[in-house]
Order: structure tokens, then C-alpha cells, then sequence
């Protein structure tokens, strides 16, 4: 199938846009390569420092250089549900590998936060933050010219996007993402959110609410609704950095052990050593890029992956922006409807047909370049994405691939390209002269898309919650939630106001929202002109918003409008956020040493990528 023209055009303007910034990247990496293996250009005292916590039979052959070595980075910590099955891979990793012919070893531990934790408290402005502590951490745990090669075990969040930055900083490197899976289907979506509404107007207890997310919330491996986390799984997938097949097995299964096994195999046989040389700075391109940005939208996956990509891509030395995922959501159909999407889980999402039939279908309509490379080239599944039509199962106790399904098995979860839920993509660009915003559309019903009504002023959530609690926001109203930015306190998520917002549209109020910081991956029914840019820290219109203002936000014509006198606009004072000691947060005094050098939203959010392209 010839590729789509909005898929060329916009791949083509991106290559161009990146031309001398991916240049300099290259260099940089081939310089980076030097001799191999690695550890041969160090010292004795180097190396003998490197392999001193080594069996004998390791120490020899990192000595004598005979073997490759493979680095394991891992998010590994025992609260995050998602993270806590990484405690067993490296050493199912290390037996592997010596089964391979290769050496594997811990190289490092990066920082791995929970935003179902944080919410609403100091520590979520770390959050957006610690993606780059992350990628710093990464680089770290590769700083000592041991390696040959890398895996990565991350799952949520910032974590994934964290790992990536840092894997293309050290881009000389072969790579494959190893992910947990997700944790069986507990309790419905459809009734955790109800229940959440319940207990926002005090029809429900907060122990009928902690039943509820501890039967959401209730084993090892990722939560099961399509947020941030499990966007991340689809886009290593569509990337090719991930093993076909790989995103949404459940974890502490004879499958999910198999492909752990199959990754530290494959891994060893894309070292420079191996002839089959694949570093991840050449395989993470414009194309597979564009190509993550296509499988974002077919799904409405994560917003905050509007800021991730951007950052992930100029680590790479390539350079995307917002108008790019805004022409291609134009192009590119709706294919997936996954809560809170829909009302179904990534297990049903999977059991229908899951990545591998998105990828088969979106190929065969034009839709991806299928012609990128993989960490799968050159095995028995093909070449490129083509690779990536095959599904993973458990054959003589080991990994291996078929074919995957040619039809979705449940069409109210999945569809194929000429039969979607919706023909434009579900996260859009909103625009006008209150700056420039995202939205994400694939969970809003068409009738809430278009919300015009008076602005209520907020500095904080917790604002906007006591208004509710004191029964002040039963009206038609945009909430205006500011001071939310990057630069103000971390751009952290704003997810508490999903459960009152939908409490008062069920009521029949039309009522939107609209920020410089962050909804989640968990987006809802409720629309949300987040990541507005300026931020009002940095001179942008919500500094000089008041309450009583009309604010038009259209998601179906893509424009976010303040209705008021452009001149009576422009002349009024911006307001300044509260920096009394009540409103500095331990979230906020840890970031503040970093608030003044941040990129904006569009930039990609504190994105230091700029260092490694």
C-alpha cells in the first residue's frame, strides 16, 4: 500500500526540519562507537573495578573481551504495582544470557514515581520532572564503557520517555525495551468512575471508594485502563523497540518469562560483535518517530505523550511539534476504544486482536512506514513493521510468533482503518488567541466537544475542589485552572478535577476545562484545553483572565478562544501566582531550583534533549 500523503508530507517536513540537528546526532554517535567492545579501551584498573563483583567465569571472559555485555537498566521498586515484577528479570536476564554466549550485568537503578499516588499532592510536581532525572539516570548507569548492549525494564509514566532520552544519549548502543504487562482485569472502569462520582458528591464513603480502586488497583503489573503507561507499551511496540507481540502480557506467566528470555537473546545478536549491528540512535528515526506519533492518535492514547515525544525526538536530533500530530490527527482514523475511551481494559484491547491487528491494519492503509528498522530485522518474522503483524505465544515452553489475527475479534474495541470509531485521530490541537492548547476528543461524546461559557479563575485544584464541596459551581462555566505550568510548579496532573467536573456535566451543566498543566493519560468525558502555552507564568493569557469571562472552546474546529475586547485584554495587569509559604509545597521547593531554565509545553517540558542532539 502507498503511504498515505498526509503521512509523507508531514515525515518530509520533519526530515528537513531536523536535517543539521540529526546530522550532528550521528556524528556525534559514530564518534561515541569507538572500539569495540567497549571495555577494551579501559585501563586495567577500569576494568578490573568493572568486573570485581563478577563469578570467575564473567570476569574471564569480560577480561579476554571474548563476550558481549549487556547492561540491565531497570525502574525496578516494590510500590509501583506495575514495577514490582522487575524484581525477578535480571537474574531470568543473567541465566539467558550465559545460555546466549554473553554476559549480563546490573548496570544501574533509575527513580520510578507513581502518578496514581501523587495525585493532588506536593509530589506530583515532581513528576513531569523526574522524566529527566530519569534519562540522567540512565546515562549514568551507561557512563562506564562496559557495555555493548542495553535492556530496559520500564512500564509507566515518565519512566518509559525517561529511559528513552537516556538510551539515545548513549545511542551506540543496541536497545530493547522489556516490559511487566499489565495486571489481570479487576473491577469494571465503568464502575470505578461511577463510584468515584459517587463518593465526589457524597453519596459514597471513603471506604466504599478504597473497595473500589483496591479491586481496580489489585495485583502486580500495569493498571489495566489506556493512560500514560500503556500508551507507552504501544509505542515502544510501534517503534520496533519492543519484541513483537511483547506490550500486554500479564506478568509471572510462562510467556511474559519466555519473551524476557527472547529479548536478552535477540539483544546479543544486535551488538557490533554479533555482525548484526543495530544501534538504537539509528533505529529511533524521523520515520519510526512519526510513526509513534500515527499510533498515539489511531488509539487516543496518552496526552502527556504530546509532551514526550517532542523531548524523546530531540534527543534523537529530530525535531517535531504540535502541528505535526495536529495535521496527522486529520489523516489518521480512530481505531481503538479503550477506557477511558471506551469501557474495556488493555486485556480486552489485547484479547481482540490488540497491537498486532492496529499495526496490520494501519500498514495496510498507508498509515505507517512499514519500511523502518526493528529490533526484529532480520528474524523469521520478517522485515521492518512487518515483523510486527505477528502475535507472541508459548510454543515448547519458549517465545515464538504466528501470524496474528486478520479480523478484530470485538468491534466495540477494536476496528480495522476503513471502519473506524471516529476518521480523524483523538488527540487534537486547539488554537486562538488563548495560545495553543491540546485536547484530547476520543473520550468526549460529540455533543461536549463544544463548550461557550463564563470563565471561573482558579490558582489551584484544591480551589476549584472547595468550590464544588460548597456547592458554587452547579452552572454552565469553563474552569480556568493557572499557575500549572512547567516553569510554576512542575506542570503537575490535574486528574482530581475529572470526578467533579463529570458529577456536573451529568447534570446537564456544560462545563470544560482549561490549563497550563496536565489532565493524564486518564483523560475523560469532560473536555480539557491542557498544556496552554504560553503558560501563564510566562507572560501567557490566563495571567489576565477573570472570572465572568466568556471562553469558547471548540474541539471540533480545533479553537480555544477568550471572548472579551482584544484592547481591554491587552491592557489589563497579569496576575502573579501566590508564593506565600502556604502554597510552597515540598514539590515545588525540590523543583525550584530547575523552574527557571524549563522549555515550554510544546517544547516538550523541561526537555534537556537539546544536549543530546
Amino acid at each position: 500500500m502507498a503511504l498515505h500523503d498526509t503521512l509523507r508530507r508531514v515525515t518530509d517536513r520533519v526530515i528537513q526540519r531536523s536535517a543539521d540537528s540529526r546530522a550532528l546526532y550521528l556524528r556525534r554517535l559514530d564518534a561515541q562507537k569507538g572500539q569495540s567492545p567497549r571495555r577494551g579501551a579501559l585501563g586495567c584498573g577500569n576494568l578490573a573495578h568493572g568486573f570485581a563483583g563478577c563469578a570467575a567465569d564473567d570476569k574471564a571472559a569480560l577480561a579476554g573481551n571474548r563476550k558481549s555485555n549487556i547492561a540491565i537498566v531497570s525502574a525496578y521498586n516494590d510500590m509501583l504495582s506495575a514495577h514490582q515484577p522487575f524484581e525477578r528479570f535480571p537474574a531470568i536476564i543473567k541465566k539467558a544470557a550465559h545460555e546466549a554466549g554473553v554476559v549480563a550485568q546490573f548496570a544501574g537503578g533509575v527513580p520510578a514515581m507513581c502518578d496514581g499516588v501523587t495525585q493532588g499532592r506536593d509530589g506530583m510536581e515532581l513528576s513531569l520532572f523526574s522524566r529527566d532525572v530519569i534519562a540522567q539516570a540512565t546515562a549514568i548507569a551507561l557512563s562506564h564503557d562496559m557495555f555493548d548492549a542495553a535492556l530496559y525494564l520500564g512500564i509507566c509514566d515518565k519512566i518509559v520517555p525517561g529511559l528513552l532520552i537516556g538510551a539515545l544519549s548513549f545511542g551506540h548502543l543496541p536497545a530493547i525495551f522489556v516490559p511487566g504487562g499489565p495486571m489481570p482485569s479487576g473491577l469494571s472502569n465503568p464502575e470505578k468512575a461511577r463510584i468515584r462520582q459517587l463518593y465526589a458528591e457524597g453519596k459514597a464513603t471513603r471506604d466504599d471508594l478504597l473497595e473500589a480502586e483496591s479491586k481496580s488497583y489489585h495485583s502486580p503489573g500495569t493498571c489495566t485502563f489506556y493512560g500514560t503507561a500503556n500508551s507507552n507499551q504501544m509505542l515502544m511496540e510501534i517503534m520496533g523497540l519492543h519484541l513483537p507481540g511483547a506490550s500486554f502480557i500479564n506478568p509471572n506467566t510462562e510467556l511474559r518469562d519466555a519473551l524476557t528470555v527472547a529479548a536478552t537473546q535477540r539483544v546479543a545478536q544486535l551488538t557490533e560483535q554479533s555482525g548484526n549491528y543495530m544501534p538504537i540512535g539509528r533505529l529511533v528515526d524521523e520515520r519510526s518517530i512519526v510513526n509513534a506519533i500515527v499510533g498515539l492518535l489511531a488509539t487516543g492514547g496518552s496526552t502527556n505523550h504530546t509532551l514526550h515525544l517532542v523531548a524523546v525526538a530531540r534527543a534523537a536530533g529530530i525535531r517535531i511539534d504540535w502541528q505535526d500530530f495536529s495535521d496527522l490527527s486529520g489523516a489518521v482514523p480512530l481505531l481503538a476504544r479503550v477506557y477511558p475511551n471506551g469501557v474495556s481494559d488493555v486485556n480486552h484491547f489485547h484479547a481482540a486482536g490488540g497491537l498486532q491487528f492496529l499495526i496490520s491494519t494501519l500498514l495496510d492503509a498507508g498509515l505507517l512506514h512499514g519500511d523502518v528498522a526493528t529490533v526484529a530485522d532480520g528474524t523469521e518474522q520478517g522485515t521492518g513493521l512487518d515483523a510486527y503483524r505477528h502475535e507472541a505465544w508459548l510454543k515448547d515452553g519458549k517465545a515464538a510468533w504466528r501470524p496474528g489475527t486478520p479480523h478484530s475479534a470485538d468491534t466495540t474495541i477494536l476496528r480495522p482503518a476503513a471502519e473506524p470509531f471516529d476518521p480523524s485521530g483523538g488527540i487534537r490541537l486547539l488554537t486562538g488567541n488563548a495560545g495553543r492548547a491540546i485536547i484530547k476528543v476520543s473520550a468526549v461524546k460529540p455533543q461536549h466537544r463544544i463548550v461557550e461559557a463564563p470563565a471561573i479563575v482558579f490558582d489551584s485544584q484544591d480551589d476549584m475542589l472547595a468550590a464544588f464541596k460548597r456547592g458554587e459551581l452547579e452552572r454552565d462555566f469553563i474552569a480556568v485552572i493557572r499557575f500549572q505550568g512547567p516553569a510554576a510548579n512542575g506542570m503537575p496532573e490535574l486528574h482530581k478535577l475529572t470526578p467533579p467536573l463529570g458529577v456536573l456535566q451529568d447534570k446537564g451543566f456544560k462545563v470544560a476545562l482549561v490549563t497550563d498543566g496536565r489532565m493524564s493519560g486518564a483523560s475523560g468525558k469532560v473536555p480539557a484545553a491542557i498544556h496552554l502555552t504560553p503558560e501563564a507564568l510566562k507572560g501567557g493569557s490566563l495571567a489576565r483572565i477573570q472570572t465572568g469571562d466568556v471562553v469558547r472552546l471548540d474541539g471540533e474546529a480545533g479553537t480555544l478562544d477568550i471572548l472579551v475586547d482584544a484592547a481591554e485584554f491587552a491592557a489589563r495587569p497579569a496576575a502573579a501566582p501566590d508564593l506565600s509559604a502556604n502554597s510552597w509545597g515540598t514539590g515545588r521547593n525540590l523543583f525550584g531550583a530547575m523552574r527557571a531554565h524549563v522549555t515550554g509545553a510544546e517544547e516538550g517540558a523541561h526537555s534537556f534533549g537539546e544536549d543530546f542532539a
